[in-house]
């Protein structure tokens, strides 16, 4: 049975295995990555036994403005309902702020956000700066 949480008792090694995992760049940066989990504002993960198997970062302006920054579940793990089950823990968590919002890291993943309320945004454009690789 999966547990979720909210408590940040992950490890390093733990997080950068499950990044690692889904080929996600952010892995092969653990220092960075662990610290910024640490220091972010909500970190959901999924736990099987002691196996982190999924993780959705949160971060937010503690009234108003809250952007999920990662969502990820082991590919082991996928298909299982995971990622939906933590977006709704994350939607209730969030239910008082004005915007809860979401920038899929690809395209054809928006049907799933679809799924789960959120709608793509008429005036908005992703924007970033890479400062590093």
């Amino acid at each position: 049975m999966l547990k979720f949480t909210e408590d940040k008792i992950f490890t390093k090694e733990q997080v950068q295995e499950l990044f690692l995992s889904v080929n996600w760049i952010s892995g092969q940066y653990p220092d960075q990555l662990y610290k910024a989990l640490m220091h972010s504002s909500t970190v959901l993960t999924a736990w099987d036994d002691t196996r982190l198997v999924g993780l959705i970062r949160v971060l937010d302006d503690t009234e108003m403005l809250a952007q999920i920054h990662y969502v990820l579940v082991h590919p082991n793990y996928q298909g299982q309902g995971i990622a939906g089950k933590m977006l709704e823990l994350i939607k209730e968590k969030y239910k008082d702020f004005f915007y809860l919002e979401v920038m899929p890291a690809e395209s054809k993943n928006a049907p799933f956000y679809e799924r789960h309320g959120f709608h793509v945004m008429e005036d908005g454009v992703p924007m970033q700066i890479v400062q590093k690789k």
